[in-house]
């Protein structure tokens, strides 16, 4: 007996939106760039909002995107804003696999984020570079939308649910100075610090190993927490 075999879908790369037939492993802009120290909660440019790009095609520009690709790849994150290392302008990073298998990859100058709250809202383990080893239940709109501009002004918009629209949100409220820690209960703050004191020194450890992997000079991160929470 012959049996009919399922046709598998290929996964798709969405660079800025947008379907490529290729993609490499690992982003072009991680080769460029610098692994830089990610800032931590409690420093001040976390919590006050970003400042927008008005000056585009410019070598900062494409300077920082590189440095936030390869701090991300070596943090081992999905997402990075630019206060994140230290840069009050409102851009962010972002490269991750979907629940379909799908990659989006890219990254958002000015993003404006729309948040679908008619869609199915959903409760999932979220954490934050800047809040190390940190992870709590935390319930985000299902579906969500930004639009904005690539580093030369071109434009952007990026739909997703699930794991991307989560994502969105998250890099999105980073540049208005929110954190996924600001939307917790006072008792899971306590704990997500509570985490962090513990994982921080391995997770630090961590990052400075992928830095040499990745033939960068890794930051120096300090023995506590910069923001002093």
């Amino acid at each position: 007996m012959a049996w009919t075999r399922a046709r598998r879908r290929k996964p798709v790369t969405y660079l800025l939106g947008e379907p490529v037939e290729e993609y490499p492993a690992t982003a072009p802009e991680v080769h460029r760039g610098r692994v830089l120290r990610i800032t931590e909660i409690g420093e001040p440019v976390l919590h006050t909002p970003a400042r927008t790009v008005d000056t585009f095609s410019t070598p900062e520009l494409a300077r920082l995107v590189d440095d936030l690709f390869a701090t991300m790849e070596s943090a081992q994150g999905v997402g990075l804003a630019a206060p994140q290392i230290g840069v009050d302008l409102r851009v962010f990073v972002y490269d991750l696999t979907d629940s379909t298998g799908d990659r989006h990859v890219g990254h958002v100058v000015n993003p404006v984020l729309e948040m679908d709250l008619e869609a199915e809202p959903e409760t999932e383990e979220e954490g934050c570079l800047s809040v190390p080893g940190a992870y709590e239940p935390l319930e985000r709109p299902g579906r969500a939308t930004v639009r904005g501009v690539d580093q030369h002004g071109g434009p952007v918009q990026l739909s997703g649910t699930g794991y991307l629209a989560r994502c969105l949100i998250h890099e999105s409220q980073h540049l208005d100075g929110t954190l996924y820690w600001d939307h917790l209960s006072e008792d899971l703050q306590a704990d997500a610090l509570e985490q962090r004191d513990e994982e921080r020194p391995h997770i630090v450890a961590e990052r400075r190993e992928i830095a040499i992997e990745l033939d960068k000079t890794p930051p120096e991160y300090p023995e506590k927490p910069a923001g002093g929470r």
